[in-house]
């Protein structure tokens, strides 16, 4: 039986990333808005409160999270364009997910968010020359960090937790 916290697969960017991978990349980042505004279409409320496994996050939360996650790695980006090497804040995304807005906002304010900042975010990696993509930033937790890598692993971010969504409607028959 395949691991439902990883229903992709666990996080792999190679490195160098190719330009053709880089394409594949921003071909899924350009397709993540709307495909995670169908894993959620027409879901009720006791199904966004369902958790997408034993002990996991419910489905309200995936979404909230995803949004801020967007956020996060969003303004991320910017710094690495904007400064030398900057050193960035983490956030601690399960206390964040516990937040009532989290637990219990609708989600259409998140998919709105996620659809405004992907199309800014999109526009902006289009924007960058060959250069800017080994231009790196410091996170805390997980060392140095290039445009490259953050591009595949945000790609990949986004179908993770879509498919956390999308499996468990399969599961639950929804």
């Amino acid at each position: 039986m395949p691991d439902i916290r990883y229903p992709i697969g666990p996080l792999e960017v190679e490195t160098p990333v190719t330009p053709e991978r880089r394409r594949e990349y921003l071909a899924q980042m350009t397709a993540a808005p709307g495909l995670l505004r169908a894993a959620v279409q027409s879901l009720s409320d006791p199904q966004l409160d369902t958790p997408y496994r034993p002990g996991g996050w419910t489905v309200r939360q995936v979404v909230h999270h995803l949004a801020d996650a967007t956020l996060n790695w969003y303004v991320r980006t910017k710094l690495t364009m904007t400064e030398d090497n900057p050193t960035i804040k983490p956030f601690a995304e399960a206390p964040w997910a516990e937040l009532a807005d989290a637990r219990e906002g609708p989600v259409d304010s998140s998919l709105m968010l996620i659809d405004g900042v992907h199309t800014r975010w999109m526009q902006f990696f289009e924007s960058l020359g060959p250069a800017d993509w080994a231009r790196r930033f410091h996170h805390p937790e997980r060392g140095p960090l290039t445009m490259d890598v953050t591009l595949g692993t945000m790609a990949w971010h986004a179908r993770h937790h879509t498919a956390h969504i999308t499996e468990l409607r399969k599961r639950m028959g929804w």
